[in-house]
């Protein structure tokens, strides 16, 4: 590294990391990021055990006493929680229904008013049971009502008792259903039991030993946590270390430092100092947040949720999308005298980093499909969504990482070349900023 270079770097990293806000931001950033998860997690018993009066109109006539009764029977096992004093906390919310007369001559009216009751908060909600759920026949068009169960309330669809009503409402039909044709429900107990199927990884054998290593049960949540703390990282240690760089740049054009400092080294030396200080203040970061997770997971006893195959893949493709970032954030900084300037262009330079947040719930669900594959392998893209893939329990082809990674670097220097192109028109320039597209053309201007 030219001395110059070495000198802008080891300053920009300095002032970089020196500052409250880089201290604050390297905090408070993850944990607005994980805000969500961890406030759900400490609230997750605090829950809103208010009684809830619930009315049943039942079409049919033949199930809403049944309803109630086994609402009356939760109510009394599950609602209270014996604490290890012995006194007894309530922990859910009593389940009260009311059976009222349907008005089949004006159905609508009926709905009306009590959805009006509802709204008053006279009533929680209100369940129509169709006339004929015991043998559905819904129609084509999906007009007859006559066979389904609508729940009614001011948020139906995220109720928990709406997700209750299923299995009582259901396993009464069933029986009835078996009556009907004769059957004794008491005698077919085992043919309606619910056999769980439990998501399991895969075996594996220690090459040591010979012997075979049994498969673990996995979670919902592991599959999800691991590859979204991965994407979330590399998007903080972006906003760490490259974004600052196009404010910084539009600073110190705007406040003629650029010009002293130009004075003594050239505009490529001067940014890629700026680049390369930016990169070590984002590595700084990752190496408090990687040792940190490594530290906990082992405190919780759970290293083996450590992906140590994935920490030199996490730290190359960090290093290369700052850089890249880095450089695009430094070009467009140096085109901008004002902060409204660099404001306008920010959204343009981040889309990198946009795009992935946008589309990492697909990847993670389907990583081995042609979309993942594909949007993988685009190199502004790579850094974010390949390890995403990489962080999922499916086994990724070898030759796509590193397809990925060398499509990486050949992008990251097209980056470099370009945004010192940029740069050392921008840099010098006065007056308005120019607009995107001038911005591109001096990228292949011949001078």
């Amino acid at each position: 590294m030219r001395d110059k270079i070495k000198t802008i770097t080891v300053r920009e990293y300095k002032a970089t990391v020196r500052t409250k806000t880089f201290l604050i931001s390297m905090i408070l950033v993850p944990v607005m990021m994980f805000a969500g998860i961890i406030i759900m997690k400490l609230f997750e018993d605090n829950v809103d055990t208010t009684d809830k009066n619930i009315t049943i109109i039942d079409r049919s006539g033949i199930v809403a006493e049944r309803l109630v009764a086994i609402a009356e029977e939760r109510n009394k096992s599950e609602v209270f929680e014996k604490k290890d004093n012995g006194e007894l906390k309530k922990v859910k919310p009593n389940y009260l229904f009311h059976i009222v007369q349907p008005d089949d001559e004006n159905p609508d009216k009926q709905r009306y008013e009590l959805s009006e009751k509802v709204r008053k908060k006279q009533i929680f909600s209100f369940v129509e049971i169709g006339k004929n759920v015991l043998h559905p026949q819904p129609a084509e068009d999906g007009s007859d009502f006559s066979s389904v169960i609508r729940y009614y309330a001011e948020g139906a669809a995220l109720d928990d008792i709406r997700r209750w009503l299923g299995n009582p409402l259901n396993n009464e039909l069933r029986q009835l259903r078996m009556k009907e044709a004769g059957i004794d429900p008491a005698q077919v107990t085992e043919l309606m039991r619910w056999v769980s199927v439990n998501g399991m990884g895969l075996y594996s054998i220690d090459l040591a030993t010979g012997e075979y290593i049994e498969a673990r049960e996995s979670s919902e949540g592991e599959a999800i946590l691991a590859p979204m703390a991965m994407m979330m990282i590399m998007f903080i240690l972006s906003i760490l270390g490259a974004q600052p760089l196009l404010n910084s740049t539009m600073e110190e054009k705007s406040q003629k430092i650029s010009e002293v400092i130009l004075g003594s080294c050239s505009t490529f030396d001067f940014m890629m100092g700026k680049i390369l200080g930016g990169v070590g203040a984002s590595l700084s970061a990752a190496l408090v947040y990687v040792g940190g997770g490594v530290i906990a997971l082992r405190y919780m006893g759970r290293s083996d949720l450590i992906p140590l195959e994935l920490i030199p893949w996490f730290f190359a493709y960090a290093t290369l999308l700052i850089t890249m970032m880095g450089a695009i954030m430094a070009a467009l900084g140096s085109t901008c005298s004002t902060a409204k300037e660099a404001q306008s262009l920010a959204f343009p330079g981040m889309l990198p980093m946009v795009v992935p947040m946008m589309i990492w719930f697909m990847i993670v669900r389907e990583p081995l499909s042609n979309f993942s594959v594909i949007a993988s392998l685009i190199p502004p893209l790579t850094p974010m969504l390949m390890l995403l893939r990489q962080s999922t329990p499916y086994h990724i082809p070898a030759w796509q990482p590193w397809t990925g990674l060398i499509g990486v670097i050949l992008f990251t220097l097209f980056s470099v070349w370009a945004s010192a192109r940029i740069f050392r028109i921008g840099i010098l320039s006065s007056g308005k900023a120019p607009k995107l597209g001038t911005i591109i053309k001096w990228i292949f201007r011949n001078d």
